[in-house]
């Protein structure tokens, strides 16, 4: 855990295991910074998840789409899903989780088969 102090001339300082007080690593003094003056934080962390990059649950989202070769707006009407719902996964703001995550599973393995039961379960 990091310990942090604040100084009396408005400075955020780490406080070393030593005791000692050193300057916080940019990414994290910008965030003190946000939080001693009440600011939001979304953009930053937005900010940060785009830097970072999307992880291996966006791939595999994205990747099982490509595959069925149907656009973000195609996939998502097919299986039931809001298109934000889609795009979220691919960017790596969400991760499908749970049934959604099952589903990808069974689109990867049998597209054709699972576009069947999803179209034939809404009257298709």
């Amino acid at each position: 855990m990091m310990r942090l102090r604040l100084k009396a001339d408005g400075r955020i300082v780490q406080i070393l295991p030593d005791g000692r007080e050193g300057t916080l690593p940019s990414p994290l003094a910008e965030i003190a910074q946000q939080m001693r003056y009440g600011r939001p934080l979304g953009g930053w962390i937005a900010a940060a998840r785009a830097a970072r990059g999307a992880g291996p649950d966006a791939a595999y989202a994205r990747g099982v789409r490509a595959r069925t070769k149907l656009t973000q707006a195609q996939f998502a009407a097919r299986i039931g899903v809001p298109l934000e719902t889609v795009r979220n996964w691919e960017q790596g703001k969400r991760s499908p989780r749970g049934p959604a995550r099952a589903l990808l599973k069974v689109i990867e393995e049998a597209p054709d088969v699972a576009f069947a039961i999803l179209g034939a379960g809404r009257g298709q």
